[in-house]
């Protein structure tokens, strides 16, 4: 996935500093105004702090969220630094939080705001702070490297039914905007990356779980390293996803009953006592 930030350079050749911030606002105001105007107070700082800075931007049909940071990137502000790459809901690049609700801003139509109201956009709150709308997403990729990876069963047959594959594909369209992970409380409020992996990586594990001839067990993994205990049913997850993965009904409630069969139901245990397995 490209990393799409972009800066501008100053004179001497490398990224202007958030001090440059009170040059941007008396840009933005002398600018004008007009009744097609939109009002973005965009957050501007680094992992030391910041603050929102209004932008005044002329706005047409059709415009985003993330067609108005281009504008001012042109016009007012060219050192402020974004992330986006496909500008079509594909990529999951632009992720931020837009008048407080984790959104992708490529899908966030001005039009749909308040009218006469600033916009508020902010870096994701999960993660930490680079620069401006740009955060350290990279904890995400240590959570996927500990996954257990496809492993098919011995012997097993590359033909299987449609709703088998159907069952799987859903968790496939994941465009890992993380969005997710930014508004699930667990990581949001309790800051518990260092036990709970997250809903985005129990939609990848459930995939590869419900693949027809996966034969890897991640239970283990679950309940001791990825914190599903930790997770409870508010579908918040699914609210943010912008593929309307149904993360919490199809991926993680499956996933706590398998959880609970492997390690915790009586009857299961003694099943597999009488089958031989364990």
């Amino acid at each position: 996935m490209t990393d799409g930030v972009q800066r501008a350079p100053d004179a001497a050749g490398t990224a202007a500093a958030p001090a440059a911030q009170p040059a941007a606002v008396q840009a933005a105001a002398a600018h004008g105004s007009h009744a097609g105007d939109a009002v973005l107070s965009v957050f501007r700082g680094d992992a030391k702090g910041g603050a929102e800075v209004e932008y005044r931007v002329p706005v047409e049909p059709g415009m985003v969220v993330l067609d108005a940071i281009h504008w001012i990137q042109a016009h007012q502000a060219p050192d402020l630094a974004v992330r986006w790459n496909c500008k079509a809901a594909k990529c999951g690049s632009c992720s931020a939080e837009v008048n407080g609700k984790p959104a992708l801003m490529c899908k966030s139509r001005l039009e749909h705001f308040p009218p006469g109201k600033p916009i508020s956009v902010r870096p994701m709150k999960t993660f930490p702070v680079i620069r401006d709308l740009v955060t350290d997403v990279s904890w995400n990729y240590e959570i996927n490297r500990k996954i257990r990876p496809f492993a098919p069963r011995p012997g097993a047959e590359w033909r299987w039914q449609q709703h088998d594959i159907d069952r799987a594909q859903e968790f496939r369209k994941c465009i890992e905007c993380f969005l997710c992970q930014d508004v699930c409380h667990v990581l949001r409020t309790h800051e518990l990356k260092h036990q709970f992996a997250g809903p985005r990586f129990f939609v990848r594990i459930a995939g590869l779980e419900m693949h027809p001839i996966d034969g890897a067990d991640r239970s283990e993994f679950l309940r001791d390293q990825a914190g599903l205990g930790l997770w409870n049913i508010t579908k918040c997850c699914t609210e943010e996803c912008p593929e309307q993965i149904h993360i919490t009904d199809n991926a993680i409630i499956p996933l706590k009953e398998r959880v609970v069969d492997r390690f915790y139901d009586p009857v299961m245990k003694l099943w597999r006592m009488v089958i031989g397995r364990e």
